[in-house]
């Protein structure tokens, strides 16, 4: 999945999508000019799709629209959606009817999936504040694992309720960490560990269905000391689709722009995702993104046993694409 400024793709976006046949595209950004303005970039996005560039298999089109500081896309026709933490205070069944309407607004500018919402649970509203990726903004529905489950599962089924598919996010947690990954290196969660309670919002979330989950960044050495979480088999493998029977779609968090994986190179990094487990890696940054697309080719050319768990991530995603009404039509 590439980004693209949800102002409109730029060059390397297109390039991504026409030369490197990038079938899924992230609108990162902030946007103030309204739902008519970003449906006309998901338009100009869907136009790129060919029998040469995907072989007419349409886009999952992305955003971050989970409220409060967290709001990509806003102006007419985009509600001021609260931060979770003031969603968590609704009762469950109010706040899926209103997440369903915040799913019909993205639904009507093109856009049919949603990286939200956060199921971290941070352990207390006095280290909320110390939490850097999630209480510092308010992205937290609550401080147990219940409250998380009741209120982020509440918001997955209403953006269901759209037809715009919801991706829980950052297993197994980032809840109990202090830096951000996306600013800081050696992020490290001590505490959780495999059969953890705080992973409870997750398994409730995909018994409930979602069939999209995002991989925190972080480091988990109480559940993997060797490897960072998108690049855990343990994580992926044995917790995610094992553990919890998940069987979507695995997504990264953001590889390319992200401090936490700065140690390792751009060319390694979706394929060692990809290796571990994943399903599909999230570069923010459209001119990096040749690197992480080279890399997967040249391993798989070289690795008959890594080209065919890139077969099964790309089947993987064929599949949701199934579901999801974007195969094309013989």
């Amino acid at each position: 999945m590439v980004s693209s400024p949800v102002s409109g793709p730029d060059a390397a976006t297109l390039a991504a999508l026409s030369d490197n046949h990038v079938g899924n595209v992230f609108l990162k950004g902030r946007s103030y000019a309204g739902a008519d303005a970003v449906a006309g970039v998901a338009a100009s996005l869907r136009a790129q799709v060919s029998v040469l560039s995907t072989a007419g298999v349409r886009q999952f089109i992305a955003t971050d629209q989970e409220g409060g500081m967290v709001q990509i896309m806003n102006g007419p026709g985009f509600s001021d959606i609260p931060a979770a933490v003031d969603q968590g205070a609704v009762d469950p069944g109010q706040l899926r009817a209103d997440a369903g309407l915040w799913g019909r607004e993205l639904a009507g500018a093109g856009i049919n999936v949603n990286f939200a919402p956060s199921l971290d649970t941070v352990p207390g509203a006095a280290f909320a504040p110390a939490n850097g990726p999630i209480g510092r903004f308010g992205r937290e529905y609550g401080y147990t694992p219940a409250d998380v489950s009741a209120h982020g599962v509440a918001f997955a089924q209403g953006m269901a309720d759209a037809g715009v598919a919801s991706t829980v996010k950052h297993f197994p947690g980032l809840g109990r960490v202090r830096a951000n990954t996306d600013d800081s290196a050696g992020v490290t969660d001590v505490a959780t560990v495999r059969n953890d309670p705080f992973i409870a919002p997750f398994r409730n979330a995909v018994r409930a269905g979602v069939r999209w989950l995002m991989i925190s960044s972080a480091s988990y050495p109480s559940i993997d000391p060797g490897q960072i979480a998108p690049f855990s088999s343990v994580i992926m493998r044995d917790m995610v689709r094992d553990d919890l029977g998940f069987t979507g779609i695995i997504v990264s968090d953001d590889i390319c722009d992200a401090v936490q994986l700065s140690f390792a190179a751009p060319s390694d990094r979706a394929a060692d995702f990809i290796a571990a487990g994943g399903t599909m890696a999230l570069c923010t940054n459209q001119n990096i993104l040749p690197q992480l697309y080279q890399g997967i080719l040249t391993r798989r050319a070289a690795d008959p046993a890594f080209a065919a768990v890139v077969d099964a991530a790309a089947l993987k995603v064929l599949q949701i694409k199934a579901e999801s009404g974007l195969l094309p039509v013989r």
